[in-house]
């Protein structure tokens, strides 16, 4: 064995150790995920609302919120991104709660760019929302939403299935909130961050936008005298179907942004604080709260069924043998944790099984097609390999194909584009469509089964056709086409593409052109609004991972042995890598992630298939 390999070994052996030593004694891995400081303003505001909101609370939340302001005042979406107007916006009126006056230079310096960038009328829909809630703007100027979307039928245009899951939540909960207008004053005023100039929608009736302007000025003419009865039995039905969602956790999807405005809406419907459905909303959030020594912070979701497939596959990789210990204790951990009942998926597929996981401890209404396959993956690394659990699995994600191939990650053929036209959505993704690297693992999964399927036939041709023109994929779920350029070329390849297809060539050609000088890789989470970016940015040991996934899967020897050195070389003396930047994507454009378990799965991944590799070389 070489020096170099040597030195590999050594890394391996040492990340190992130190992703061994977190795993959780129920036999699952949990790292944080963190995203940013509009999660901690929104909870403050939302137990304001609520009339719970703690001294303590905003204490802890405020010094997380100052930690995170950079010294020109603002606030970004991701560590080293550019300022973003609207969570600064949501920052600075946390902490004026919290007692920070606006003539303090931390405050002042805010405000400043807050006025230079348009002022709160410059603000996406969502924060007008909170400040409306209070009194800081007004419902009249937010676009109507209105309750009676809950009687529109799946086969109608923008219908509450057009949406994505995780926008579909949010939007029946704020349908209730829109036709409240609820105001509850607060002592503090952001009159310092208004620029006067209210913009108002100009749409061409020519394009969906306009339409879609023009329908929302009639709304506003219902909204003034809606039809009573129409308008209490569509309450009360988007009551029962929120109350109908909630997890076992308390939780709406696992995630915060459905979860805070259900809370509201119920609240509103005159469920009090000590009623089960808000007694278990309320204490859940708890449960995704942390409180440490730099101040208390929000999981805007959890991820502890993804993290612990991944470590899985990452130890599987790293030599660990099918009947370790560790890998047994999560192999049992997971298998409790399949999904078994119908979700909102069935309203597309009402005759297919239910079976699959989702991403977080509980989201039985939701299970996520590329968490199953990652799943399947993982459990076929270990002595639960025949499990039938399996099948059922499979079963079920191959019931979830599109019409053209490939797979999204909650829905099938969630393709209804006129969503984001929508003038209350301006923020984030609304739609699920099939991804390269939902799809890419799905045709990885099923490439390993060694039985060849007509679905994943299709899935290879979905993948073929989805490469881009410089020879990368996309990445929808992670930063960005490092994520999708390798996922798409381990796939291929599990899947019996040659090595020598210009497809191949091409996805290989891509990464190697675009590793970093010092070896690794990394792509700035910019790269989805601004193509100048894609491939670009500091190299991160998650990034750096995936790009070696991809190149060994494929052959490529030499950019493989520059990117296993450059993990070898930053690799810290406990065996971990330091990560601070966000390579995990929620909305593409609007909302991303640290998985700070990242940092740890992939580069083990992949400096165990790169040792496998020159091993099978001699």
């Amino acid at each position: 064995m070489s020096a170099a390999a040597r030195s590999a070994q050594e890394a391996l052996e040492a990340a190992r150790d130190a992703l061994l030593a977190m795993q959780h004694e129920a036999g699952y891995w949990k790292g944080e995920l963190e995203t940013n400081v509009t999660m901690d303003a929104e909870d403050l505001l939302l137990r304001q609302f609520l009339g719970v909101r703690t001294e303590e609370e905003t204490a802890g939340a405020a010094r997380w919120i100052r930690a995170n302001q950079r010294a020109d005042g603002t606030w970004a979406n991701f560590y080293g991104g550019p300022p973003e107007l609207s969570t600064t916006v949501e920052a600075y009126l946390a902490l004026r709660l919290a007692g920070d006056r606006p003539e303090e230079p931390h405050m002042a310096k805010a405000a400043a760019y807050v006025l230079a960038s348009g002022g709160v009328e410059a603000t996406r829909v969502f924060t007008r929302i909170w400040l409306a809630l209070f009194g800081l703007w007004s419902w009249e100027e937010l676009p109507v939403l209105p309750p009676e979307i809950v009687f529109l039928p799946p086969w109608f245009p923008l219908n509450i299935y057009d949406f994505a899951c995780w926008a579909r939540q949010t939007v029946v909960a704020l349908a209730v909130v829109s036709h409240y207008r609820p105001v509850r004053p607060i002592e503090v005023s952001i009159d310092e961050l208004r620029t006067g100039q209210v913009r108002r929608p100009r749409g061409d009736l020519r394009t969906w936008a306009g339409r879609l302007t023009l329908l929302d000025r009639l709304l506003h003419r219902y909204e003034r005298r809606p039809l009573r009865f129409l308008r209490r039995v569509a309450l009360g039905r988007a009551e029962r179907w929120i109350v109908a969602h909630q997890e076992n956790d308390g939780s709406w999807g696992g995630i915060q942004p459905p979860w805070v405005y259900s809370l509201m809406a119920l609240s509103l419907r005159g469920y009090d604080l000590g009623h089960p459905v808000m007694r278990g909303g309320l204490e859940g959030l708890e449960r995704f709260t942390i409180s440490d020594e730099r101040g208390r912070r929000l999981e805007a979701c959890q991820s502890p069924v993804w993290d612990t497939v991944l470590a899985i596959i990452a130890l599987a990789d790293a030599g660990l043998k099918p009947d370790d210990p560790a890998l047994d204790s999560a192999a049992r951990w997971v298998l409790g944790e399949e999904v078994t009942r119908p979700g909102d998926w069935s309203v597309a597929r009402p005759d297919l099984a239910p079976g699959g996981w989702a991403f977080e401890f509980e989201n039985d209404w939701y299970p996520d097609i590329d968490d199953t396959a990652e799943v399947i993956l993982a459990l076929s690394r270990t002595e639960a390999a025949g499990h039938p659990a399996i099948d059922r699995g499979r079963d079920w994600v191959l019931g979830m194909q599109c019409r053209d191939g490939g797979w999204g990650a909650f829905d099938v053929d969630n393709t209804q584009t006129l969503c984001r036209e929508h003038p209350f959505c301006d923020f984030g993704e609304l739609i699920d469509p099939p991804s390269a690297d939902v799809t890419a693992h799905i045709v990885e999964m099923l490439a390993s089964t060694g039985r060849r399927t007509c679905a994943l036939d299709r899935g290879v041709a979905w993948l073929l056709g989805d490469q881009e023109p410089d020879g990368s994929w996309f990445g929808r779920w992670g930063a960005n086409h490092v994520y999708g350029t390798a996922a798409a070329l381990v796939a291929l390849l599990a899947a019996g593409i040659d090595r020598a297809e210009p497809a191949i060539v091409r996805g290989v050609g891509w990464l190697v052109a675009h590793q970093n000088e010092d070896g690794g890789w990394g792509e700035d989470l910019r790269s989805y609004e601004d193509r100048s970016w894609i491939g670009r940015g500091v190299s991160t040991a998650s990034q750096t991972g995936w790009a070696l996934q991809g190149l060994v899967a494929a052959g490529e020897r030499d950019a493989a042995a520059r990117g296993v050195a450059w993990l070898v070389e930053t690799q810290r003396a406990d065996g971990t890598w330091d990560e601070p930047w966000f390579t995990g994507t929620g909305f593409p454009g609007s909302f991303y992630i640290n998985y700070h378990l990242y940092r740890m799965v992939f580069p083990i991944s992949a400096l165990g298939r790169y040792l496998a590799a020159e091993e099978g070389r001699g």
